[in-house]
């Protein structure tokens, strides 16, 4: 088996975070036993960690030159390191991989988070030892656990991630070997060459995309989600829909535009549309100066990293699509659910954010390795600093207290606001952006007449979903949505239920 990753990538701390690598000059068996039980219980949803042994470490980084391990010490090791982690309960198994690099020996021991957690190893290797520890990694570092943390472990005993969860309804041949090869290919993983001779299974195995028992070969869910040419036939709604609303959200008129696929693609896709449809810049020259003010409508940077991060973190095992809603004014970015508690209400509103519980970690660490996303808190920055090099409005991002959802919300740079009063050139126009006073009163009638049918149908029909109150308007389940929600903050309408399960129902 070969680790997913390639050693240059995780020498970099690039891509990998250097809390989730450690590195080891050579073998010390009682300390890294220690930590491959750390990993292998995962208690922040990490996926692991990885120990590079022949790599001499300062401050958790590597240090130069590389040292590797003598050639005369690689098969010892590797022995060595089978001997020990049979200490381990219960069985855990790193992925050992031997690699040439720099025309030395390194040791990679892949330890991705087990599912049959919590783990523990030995305190010490001493022969009388029978105290036995369940390692967690803090940071960098592999610690003893609090009693809190022990309860922690034991809770998350059986809560293998959804996207590390072996798929039963799905077979092998619904992972794509193109999709993977193209992958692979990418990343510059050493696994590209050996998908083109080794047997597939194998390389699924590698890549941990499948299950692991030799007798029950099953693609995981993330396997699914990257590398099947139809994920949503497994995860329906797992989509982005992009809405314009040109007329406003009390238009009829609605452009709705779908991307499907793997969720890498999809993404891909999904950006590449709002790039060349959705955002537009404009030139302000001024007679005073030979400097032209040049703005967007909106950051792409800051679109870019909020729908990625929508992406990373949805719930796959909801009903519900990404949806972006472009209005005359705004974006929104709406994902279901929202973020868990440890994301309070005042570090929305502050940009501060701090996060470790991934919903997703496997899709996470698949999106850093294409460079989509970086997964390290640092979003909302990133975010903010492209708004404020736009010149734009400050963001809003939004749950409600039950954490059923998440609102990326942008506003658009003012100068798309103002009636030009100089020389105005505009790499785009977007289409439809104003509507008389008669238009407007037309589309709030019809708004109006849609309430009024809702609440008479929850009336004779008591809670309904989505889908039901749609087909009775003759809407989309997009507007349907929109039309709901302001039924909820008017007062008149409550929802109850998880977001696949959503119903509605009057308050």
């Amino acid at each position: 088996m070969a680790i997913p990753t390639n050693i240059k990538t995780l020498l970099s701390g690039n891509v990998v975070e250097w809390a989730r690598i450690e590195f080891k000059e050579t073998w010390d068996a009682e300390a890294s036993l220690k930590s491959i039980c750390a990993f292998a219980n995962d208690l922040d949803n990490w996926g692991g960690g990885y120990i590079i042994i022949g790599v001499e470490e300062k401050e958790g980084q590597p240090v130069y030159p590389l040292k590797g391990v003598p050639a005369s010490k690689v098969d010892s090791f590797q022995k060595n390191i089978l001997s020990k982690c049979k200490l381990i309960r219960p069985a855990y198994m790193p992925i050992v991989e031997v690699v040439d690099y720099e025309n030395k020996k390194f040791i990679v021991l892949w330890c991705p988070g087990g599912d049959s957690r919590p783990y523990s190893s030995p305190k010490t290797m001493a022969k009388d030892n029978k105290e036995r520890i369940h390692y967690i990694r803090k940071m960098s570092n592999t610690v003893e656990p609090s009693d809190d943390e022990v309860k922690d472990l034991f809770n998350l005993a059986n809560r293998v991630p959804f996207d590390d969860r072996v798929n039963h309804q799905a077979e092998i041949s619904d992972l794509n070997i193109t999709l993977i090869q193209s992958y692979l290919k990418e990343v510059k993983s050493s696994l590209y060459e050996k998908s083109k001779t080794e047997d597939f299974i194998e390389i699924c195995r590698d890549m941990n995309i499948v299950s692991n028992l030799p007798e029950y070969v099953k693609p995981k869910n993330v396997g699914l989600m990257f590398f099947s040419m139809e994920p949503d036939k497994f995860f329906p709604y797992t989509q982005i829909d992009v809405v314009q609303f040109p007329e406003g959200l009390g238009g009829n008129d609605i452009i709705e535009q779908t991307f499907k696929g793997p969720i890498h693609q999809q993404l891909r896709d999904a950006l590449q549309y709002i790039r060349n449809v959705i955002i537009t810049e404009k030139v302000v020259k001024h007679p005073d100066r030979a400097e032209a003010d040049r703005f967007f409508n909106y950051p792409y940077a800051a679109i870019e990293e909020a729908l990625s991060n929508a992406v990373y973190h949805r719930a796959y095992d909801e009903r519900e699509p990404i949806e972006v809603r472009v209005e005359n004014d705004r974006i929104e970015i709406v994902s279901f659910p929202g973020p868990d508690r440890s994301v309070t209400m005042e570090g929305l509103k502050s940009y501060r954010v701090s996060n470790r519980r991934y919903r997703n970690r496997r899709i996470g660490d698949f999106l850093k390795e294409l460079h989509l996303t970086e997964g390290r808190n640092t979003g909302f920055k990133k975010i903010v600093d492209a708004l404020e090099a736009n010149g734009s409005p400050k963001p809003e991002f939004e749950t409600d207290e039950a954490r059923s959802y998440f609102i990326s919300r942008f506003f658009i740079h003012g100068g798309f606001l103002e009636e030009p009063v100089m020389d105005v050139k505009a790499k785009k126009t977007s289409e439809k952006n104003k509507r008389n006073k008669t238009s407007e009163i037309k589309q709030a009638k019809k708004t109006y007449q849609n309430k009024d049918k809702i609440i008479e149908f929850m009336k004779d029909k008591g809670e309904l979903k989505t889908s039901d109150i749609a087909d009775m308007l003759g809407l989309s389940e997009a507007r349907t949505r929109v039309i709901l929600q302001e039924l909820i903050k008017d007062g008149k309408v409550i929802s109850s239920g998880k977001t696949k399960k959503k119903k509605y129902c009057l308050k």
